[in-house]
């Protein structure tokens, strides 16, 4: 008997272990992470814009979509942490995929930054299709986790907010212009992960709950 409890005892800490929410601490620092990547690509893109001529603005750009990038992968690891998309298989596995997809579009930053003989690359044009699809991963995850509920206040919605900036910034490119589309991307960047990495910081927990 005392070995059965024993056991028991230890699955149940087991069990709580694994569904205890990530420190304040963390999800702070994640999401000062989040707001840093996107303040500095927002900063980035209202100078040179999303599609610089010059060789100097294209590598800038690029590593200011990397940083964005870098506090992408911070928000999802908070998601993964606090379970914001649900509980069930498919929902975890939703930002599973994105990592991959998220990892993909960092390598191609990293390439067309310091690579440009490879710019014009089969590999190269393969790897750029994984941003506009890390995008609109991130604005499905949006949506899933205003409809989950698993986070709270603010923190619920404004992922829907942040994540909308690929259905915003390509239409206003494509009916708008660039220059137009520049000021748009930039500031959404501002509204959307900039103030949402602020609003986990000062909130965390509006993300943290028990399981």
């Amino acid at each position: 008997m005392t070995e059965t409890s024993s056991v028991h005892a230890q699955s149940h800490t087991a069990g709580a272990s694994s569904s205890a929410p990530p420190a304040e601490t963390t999800v702070r620092r994640l999401a000062l992470g989040l707001s840093t990547g996107a303040l500095a690509w927002s900063a980035v893109s209202f100078v040179y814009g999303f599609d610089p001529a010059a060789e100097t603005g294209i590598k800038i750009t690029d590593l200011g979509g990397l940083a964005f990038q870098f506090g992408a992968w911070s928000l999802l690891a908070i998601m993964v942490r606090t379970r914001a998309t649900g509980v069930s298989r498919v929902a975890r596995a939703m930002l599973q995929v994105e990592r991959v997809l998220l990892a993909l579009a960092m390598a191609w930053s990293v390439s067309h930054a310091f690579l440009p003989a490879q710019r014009d690359s089969v590999w190269m044009g393969i790897l750029d299709a994984f941003w506009p699809l890390s995008m609109l991963g991130m604005f499905v995850i949006g949506v899933k986790v205003a409809l989950s509920g698993r986070w709270r206040g603010a923190a619920r919605f404004w992922p829907l907010v942040a994540e909308s900036w690929v259905v915003v910034t390509l239409p206003a490119m494509a009916i708008l212009g660039t220059s137009v589309s520049d000021v748009v991307g930039a500031a959404h960047l501002l509204v959307g992960y900039t103030t949402l990495g602020l609003i986990i910081a000062f909130r965390p927990e509006l993300v943290r709950r028990e399981d």
